[in-house]
């Protein structure tokens, strides 16, 4: 298949006029960026319209991708604690430090995360029991959307409750003293992490959380506490054939938005479609298969290179908002899916709720990220780069800088085993006027206090969070330099 050639030569069929009326005569090839297509008495020739119906499925497909990344990420999240870590629905997995969240998407490695899912269509209903204290999390549905904020950001605001969510198309239920919500999907994915600063509280405060049917409330069995010790696994939506398998499978018996419609009825030429079986033909693969190698680039290209408004965070500086859609991933105006947007964030990361909206001054956590140097080149593994974080971070609780690898989105893992660097680790030194200069390079420059190791012949970006950012994070009186070259 022949895509974007050189402009080629149009022939038309008039030089004979009537001498020769022949079918030939009229024929046409037009010029493309496909290529030459020709054209009989109009129609198009059978080999025209077989490289159109290629072409249409190809477009069709890798904006699909762009489309399913969060869902693809969900599925692709819960195979790797269910599948790969053994884990049941109802089950909380802990995430500790790296080796436990290498393979994720741009996790946070200072703090504790729990994970569970749950399928509403088989088990039913869910209770999930919200400890008093500092978590912060909720409840997603297959699209990464939140059902419902819990913790500090959602409607217990840290107290603690007993939280009931019910299937899509199921009765109400009155249930006095539960705070209720409905998910759109049927499977449903339960993540939280512990702030408390210190990591023996806010373990224990995360042990206190349960999750169980509705059936079961009044003999409720204990929530069972599984670690992931380290295993490998991989959550990352994949570049082949069975990104669109994970999608599939997951639309075995799921409702579908009505925003979803029209992709769904695209992708149904490719042999897709929600509550069938994966069953594509070579045809198909092969143009599925394609398209997911390409999609996944444009994903890639759209995180690392965003040419969408607003996207930048200071004027004349390098930093980007990671996150900039709304929770239902429309726009203000709501008359758009903010696509580009939301495959930007899905291609790096996983998870949404009101607290990483970042737009809640003292509460939820605030997701800014850069992927060029001050001279706007892309940051290289292996050449040596410095921060300057100015005094006093505009922060309630912390701030921390993490760096991922470009093409995984995990973790950088180096040598030295540490990604992040944050006030939490006893090991971060500040200068005299109470600013911190950290380094980034293959090897620790001389002197350098603060140093996260880089791999040589790799890119990498980092994210700087800021956890419950305060008012001069948001009026801009506190900013972030770029990350200038050292050598």
């Amino acid at each position: 298949m022949t895509r974007l050639t050189s402009a080629l030569t149009v022939t038309a069929g008039v030089g004979a006029l009537a001498l020769l009326p022949t079918p030939s005569a009229a024929a046409q090839t037009v010029p493309t960026p496909l290529g030459g297509l020709t054209l009989e008495n109009g129609f198009p020739s059978r080999q025209t319209a077989d490289r159109l119906y290629d072409e249409m499925g190809f477009q069709r497909a890798t904006q699909a991708y762009l489309w399913a990344l969060p869902a693809v990420g969900f599925k692709a999240l819960y195979d790797a604690q269910t599948k790969t870590l053994g884990a049941s629905n109802g089950d909380i997995m802990f995430y500790r430090g790296l080796a436990d969240k290498a393979g994720m998407l741009t996790p946070n490695i200072t703090t504790l995360y729990a994970f569970s899912f749950w399928d509403l269509a088989r088990q039913g209903p869910v209770v999930v029991e919200v400890p008093e204290g500092l978590t912060a999390g909720g409840v997603l549905d297959i699209w990464q959307q939140p059902i419902t904020d819990m913790g500090q950001t959602g409607p217990d605001k840290g107290a603690g409750g007993k939280y009931l969510i019910l299937p899509p198309d199921s009765p109400d239920i009155d249930a006095p003293g539960y705070i209720v919500f409905r998910a759109p999907s049927n499977q449903i994915w339960f993540g939280t992490r512990g702030l408390d600063p210190d990591t023996s509280v806010a373990e224990a405060t995360l042990r206190k959380f349960a999750i169980y049917g509705w059936n079961q409330r009044a003999e409720p069995a204990a929530t069972k506490f599984l670690e992931v010790g380290g295993r490998a696994k991989q959550s990352a939506q994949p570049d082949t054939l069975e990104y669109w398998k994970l999608l599939t499978e997951l639309y075995a018996n799921e409702p579908v938005a009505s925003r979803d419609r029209m992709m769904f009825g695209m992708l149904r030429s490719l042999g897709i479609a929600p509550g069938a079986p994966f069953n594509s033909d070579a045809r198909q693969t092969r143009i599925l298969t394609e398209a997911a190698k390409v999609g996944k680039l444009m994903a890639r290209t759209t995180a690392y290179d965003k040419r969408y408004a607003g996207a930048t965070v200071y004027p004349g500086k390098r930093w980007e908002y990671a996150v900039l859609f709304d929770l239902d991933q429309g726009s203000p105006e709501k008359n758009r899916v903010q696509f580009d947007e939301r495959s930007s964030w899905f291609y790096e990361a996983i998870g949404m709720s009101v607290g990483m909206q970042g737009r809640i001054v003292g509460f939820g956590q605030v997701y800014l990220e850069i992927s060029n140097d001050r001279d706007g080149n892309w940051l290289d593994g292996g050449k040596t780069y410095r921060l300057r974080i100015e005094p006093n971070p505009p922060v309630r609780q912390f701030w921390s800088i993490t760096l991922y690898d470009n093409v995984t989105r995990g973790p950088l893992v180096t040598a030295q085993g540490a990604a992040d660097l944050s006030p939490r680790n006893p090991n971060l030194v500040k200068n005299t006027d109470g600013s911190v200069h950290v380094y980034f390079g293959p090897e620790r420059p001389a002197n350098a206090a603060n140093w996260i190791s880089t791999n040589p012949d790799k890119g990498w970006f980092p994210y700087f969070r800021f956890y419950a950012a305060m008012e001069a994070y948001f009026d801009g009186s506190w900013q972030l330099d770029d990350i200038e070259l050292v050598q």
